[in-house]
């Protein structure tokens, strides 16, 4: 964002920018997801607060371009495939994906576990990676998958890097949600947390988001120092024996430290950025 589009932003000024319908466009577009895989235009223009007429026009805009389509030939609308296309385009322009699919794809090899790569998007992080080895063994999980950052073990490697303001302005709320229960169930609880896992390096958890899971997962660092990913593996069991626990935390961390190198950290460079005026005031993700 340049200067002055923060600038504008911060004086509240940015709407003038806005184009209204193609706003209302997006806006129907987020509403689909995997709890409402199909919609209809009653359900939309109440969820939209629009005119029907309205909605119907938007979902023939959509349906023609590809971005929707009739599911089951009905009246209903599912995602199209343009949107998954659009999807492809973005996940294969990120240098992240582009050069962690390697080293995830050989960490697999290695531990014979599902190995996943990760971004943060305001409070969710989103599955960019991901590789499975040939086992019968199945993952709920997929590229594009969104799960709550606050608790999970990949989400918190994504918060560590963040001062306890810049957390409490992403989680404003007095109680967060809980999902389990070792989900942190305030901002206070999740920072220290998320601290004694940046001074170690890399997260451990057993049952932290699902009772039947645990998970290893390291912080991926730019050219700046910033963390800019998480690199883990998913183990299919709530313990893991300690002797083979530490192995695959090595294993992990230099998988992690591999696409760090890639993506041009070196810590002494990091270092001296971060004391500039520029990169001064705390990290960002």
């Amino acid at each position: 964002m340049t200067d002055l589009a923060s600038s504008d932003a911060a004086d509240g000024v940015s709407d003038r920018y806005m184009v209204p319908a193609l706003e209302r466009g997006l806006r129907l577009l987020q509403e689909f997801g995997r709890g409402n895989a199909t919609l209809g235009a009653p359900e939309l223009a109440r969820r939209l607060q629009l005119p029907r007429a309205t909605v119907f026009r938007m979902l023939n805009t959509l349906e023609a371009m590809g971005f929707l389509q009739r599911a089951g030939g009905g009246s209903d609308y599912r995602l199209g495939l343009a949107v998954l296309r659009l999807g492809f385009e973005f996940l294969s322009g990120l240098d992240l994906t582009e050069l962690g699919q390697p080293v995830i794809a050989r960490l697999c090899a290695e531990i014979r576990l599902p190995c996943n790569i990760v971004v943060r998007d305001g409070r969710s992080i989103v599955y960019v990676a991901k590789v499975t080895p040939p086992t019968p063994l199945t993952s709920s999980v997929r590229v594009g998958t969104r799960l709550p950052a606050h608790a999970t073990a990949l989400g918190r490697v994504l918060l560590a890097d963040l001062p306890l303001p810049e957390l409490r302005a992403l989680y404003p709320e007095e109680h967060l949600e809980v999902h389990t229960p070792k989900t942190p169930r305030t901002v206070l609880e999740l920072f220290n947390l998320a601290e004694a896992d940046r001074e170690r390096g890399h997260v451990f958890s057993e049952g932290f988001y699902e009772a039947s899971i645990s998970t290893i997962a390291a912080p991926v660092r730019d050219h700046s120092g910033h963390v800019v990913a998480a690199l883990g593996t998913t183990i299919p069991a709530p313990h893991v024996e300690p002797g083979r626990v530490q192995a695959l935390i090595a294993s992990v961390c230099a998988a992690a430290d591999e696409l760090s190198c890639l993506l041009n950290y070196r810590p002494q460079t990091a270092q001296l950025l971060a004391l500039t005026p520029r990169h001064a005031g705390g990290s960002h993700v």
